[in-house]
C-alpha cells in the first residue's frame, strides 16, 4: 500500500511539471491529432497527460485532451462512439465485468488476458499490457474506529456489523460481480446504513466522523493525509483493477508509431527517460 500510495505522490508531482496541455471537448481533430480521455479523477487525469507527453515525444502527433469522462462506462462509450481515440487509464477488474459482462476473474494475469481478447473481439479495441499498478476499492476506516472495534480485515467487520455506518461509490451498490450484492453475499456483511455517494466525497465524510467505514479507491492520497487504515481484503473479493490504456484499432492502423509508445508506458521506462521524474521519485523516496 505504502509503495503503490509513494508512486501515486511521484505521479501527481509530474502533473505540476507537465501541467497546461489540456484542451476540454468532444469532437473528431486532424489526421494528426489524436484524442486521448480521461476520467474525472486525479489519477486517471495525471495518467492521461502523461501518455500525451509520450506519444507528442516519440511521434511527430498532436494530442487533444478529452477530460472528465465521468466513469469507466463513459470512457468505453465515447471510444465505441468514436469520440475518442485512446483511454489513458482503464481497470481490468471493471472492464471484465462491466462492458464484457464475463464474472470477475481473481487471478491478475488471466483477468489481463481476458480483457486483452474479449475487447479485441467485442471492439476493435487493442487493450495494453498493464502500467505496472492497480487501484482496487478499499474499506477504510479512521484510526479510532479501527482501534474501538479491533479492524484489521474486513471480516473483523462482521461481529459489528449492525453498528456500522458505510459510504460506498454510487456505481458501487449496482455493480454486478464485485457490487454491494456480491459483497454481503461474499462476506455475510451488511451495513447499519448505508450512504451511496459520490466517491470524491467519501474520504471527507468518513473523516469528519458522518460514518464509521467507507469504500475508496487504494491509491487516493487521501488515505495518509487524513490517517486512515486500509482493511485487509483478507477473503480477496475484489479482482486485479491494474491500470492500462486502450486504443481503437482503428487508430492503430492509421497510426502504427503508437504501438511502440503505448508499448513502453510502464512506469519505469517513463521514469529512466526523464530526468525531473527521477530527481521528484528520490525526492518522495
Amino acid at each position: 500500500m505504502k509503495k503503490i500510495i509513494t508512486l501515486f505522490a511521484v505521479l501527481c508531482a509530474s502533473f505540476v511539471l507537465l501541467a497546461g496541455c489540456s484542451l476540454p471537448g468532444l469532437g473528431g481533430g486532424s489526421a494528426n491529432t489524436i484524442r486521448v480521455g480521461s476520467m474525472s479523477t486525479t489519477e486517471s487525469q495525471i495518467v492521461a497527460n502523461i501518455v500525451k507527453q509520450m506519444i507528442e515525444h516519440d511521434t511527430d502527433l498532436k494530442v487533444e485532451m478529452v477530460n472528465n469522462l465521468g466513469s469507466s462506462v463513459v470512457q468505453h462509450q465515447a471510444m465505441v462512439n468514436g469520440d475518442v481515440d485512446i483511454t489513458a487509464a482503464r481497470y481490468t477488474g471493471t472492464d471484465l465485468v462491466g462492458p464484457l459482462g464475463e464474472e470477475p476473474i481473481k487471478d491478475p494475469k488471466k483477468a489481463l488476458a481476458a480483457v486483452q481478447e474479449g475487447f479485441e473481439k467485442k471492439f476493435q479495441q487493442t487493450w495494453f499490457d498493464s502500467y505496472g499498478f492497480a487501484n482496487t476499492y478499499a474499506f477504510m476506516v479512521r484510526q479510532d474506529t479501527a482501534e474501538k472495534y479491533h479492524l484489521k480485515t474486513i471480516s473483523d467487520m462482521r461481529p459489528v456489523q449492525n453498528e456500522l455506518t458505510a459510504g460506498v461509490d454510487n456505481s458501487w451498490m449496482e455493480r454486478a460481480g464485485d457490487g454491494y450484492k456480491a459483497f454481503s453475499k461474499d462476506y455475510n456483511i451488511n451495513f447499519k446504513k448505508i450512504f451511496p455517494m459520490q466517491i470524491g466525497l467519501i474520504y471527507t465524510a468518513l473523516k469528519n466522523d458522518q460514518m464509521d467505514v467507507a469504500l475508496g479507491y487504494s491509491t487516493d492520497g487521501r488515505i495518509p493525509t487524513y490517517n486512515l487504515k486500509v482493511l485487509e481484503d483478507d477473503k480477496k473479493f475484489f479482482p486485479p483493477y491494474d491500470a492500462s490504456p486502450v486504443a481503437t484499432d482503428e487508430v492503430l492502423k492509421k497510426h502504427p508509431e503508437l504501438k511502440t509508445t503505448l508499448k513502453q508506458t510502464r512506469w519505469k521506462n517513463f521514469y529512466r527517460r526523464n530526468a525531473k521524474i527521477k530527481t521528484i521519485r528520490r525526492m518522495a523516496n
